[in-house]
């Protein structure tokens, strides 16, 4: 007698990955509303870590392209304190000094009056609106490389008399936006009135300046109670030799005693805020990750109660043939794709935070290619992360009891 014919069960199919993408896709677009929402967690953390690596990275790129205008090649020396904590002073020939160094292109000097500037006689003396009153010569607009936004700086013609050019803040301050060559504004410094003939852009390597009054050297001498001493020496040097005249530049003006010179390099101010402004963006990437964990567990939690409602399907799914694997990988794929579109939102969320705030402070939008790759990535790999156990408890359940 022979045995009967063994009978095979046919090998389940194997789904490729457009199906399981379609798999995971049917669930999102079954409940739009919940998905949506959803993913908005996802969104707001990825848009968040993009817009705080990316509006650093665009300021970083304004600095630096502020520096190459500006220049890092500009050293200032200043008197610091005597052995006996007094207040020390340059000699009057600092800056012909400083120009006796080898590498040092151009040195232009100011300094320090005792006068204030006033609008007009009505305002007391000691209403000084946080202005100085500084003596210069025409030099000191190349030197700095700074330009006039209004009328004309200081020149050998009207140094000796009594007219001044205000610095950026300086002139807001005062309420002077402009000069009418015909009828220019006057302002009081001291006792005396000086005519306005100019107003300067801002100059951000020379802050001082820009909250400064400018006189000419003698006129500062005759009128103000000016001494002679330079308060300030600027000097430009040849890129290259920067730290070589930084360090003999205390000793070449003052040999008598250097250590009462002070010398600064005013582009490791600007370098020192943006260090600032790095530690701030920690703070906030701390933030974005946080959303981002927040919008993971709330991944979790849809895919979970997806898993309950659909107990049904995934029981008839499964008495259809659907192996375990197929099943658990349609809801990891849903997950993955729920995460994956949020985070894909959140970047272009993102490229329009930064591109919007990048305009307002006219910055160059700078958007790191690492940001908006890893943005979606790590979206992903949350949703992975935040799909894989409803994944596992949606192939554990038994047809017999999801179908009853």
């Amino acid at each position: 007698m022979t045995a009967p014919p063994e009978i095979r069960l046919p090998e389940p199919a194997r789904l490729k990955p457009p199906d399981v993408v379609a798999l995971g896709a049917h669930g999102m677009r079954t409940r739009p509303v919940r998905a949506v929402l959803s993913a908005l967690g996802i969104a707001i953390g990825v848009a968040a870590m993009v817009a705080v690596l990316a509006i650093p990275a665009s300021g970083g790129q304004a600095l630096h392209d502020r520096l190459a205008a500006l220049g890092t090649n500009l050293l200032t020396a200043g008197p610091g304190k005597t052995l006996f904590g007094d207040n020390a002073t340059l000699p009057d020939e600092a800056v012909a000094m400083a120009k006796r160094i080898g590498p040092v292109q151009a040195a232009a000097g100011t300094g320090t009056t005792s006068a204030s500037v006033r609008r007009s006689d009505k305002i007391a003396v000691d209403d000084t609106s946080g202005l100085a009153v500084y003596a210069a010569r025409p030099d000191l607009l190349g030197v700095l490389g700074g330009k006039i936004r209004a009328g004309a700086f200081l020149a050998a013609g009207n140094q000796d008399y009594p007219v001044t050019v205000l610095g950026s803040q300086a002139a807001a301050r005062l309420g002077i936006d402009h000069v009418d060559p015909a009828r220019p504004p006057q302002v009081l410094i001291g006792t005396e009135w000086f005519t306005v003939v100019g107003i300067l852009a801002p100059m951000p390597l020379a802050p001082e300046i820009e909250r400064s009054a400018l006189v000419g050297w003698d006129v500062a001498k005759r009128l103000l109670g000016f001494d002679g001493h330079p308060s300030t020496v600027y000097v430009r040097a040849e890129e290259s030799q920067v730290d070589g005249v930084r360090s003999v530049l205390a000793a070449t003006l003052s040999p008598q005693a250097p250590n009462e010179v002070e010398v600064r390099r005013p582009s490791d101010a600007l370098a020192a805020q943006k260090l600032t402004d790095t530690t701030y963006s920690a703070l906030f990437l701390g933030l974005g990750g946080v959303a981002l964990l927040v919008g993971g567990v709330g991944v979790a939690n849809t895919m979970v109660i997806s898993v309950l409602e659909r107990r049904r399907e995934i029981g008839l799914r499964r008495a259809l043939g659907a192996t375990k694997r197929q099943v658990r990988g349609q809801f990891l794929a849903e997950s993955v794709l729920l995460s994956g579109l949020g985070g894909l939102a959140g970047v272009l969320a993102g490229v329009l935070v930064t591109a919007g705030y990048a305009l307002s402070q006219g910055w160059p939008a700078v958007l790191p290619t690492g940001a908006l790759a890893g943005g979606v990535g790590v979206a992903a790999l949350v949703g992975a992360v935040a799909g894989a156990y409803p994944a596992i408890r949606a192939a554990r359940l038994p047809p017999t009891q999801a179908l009853a």
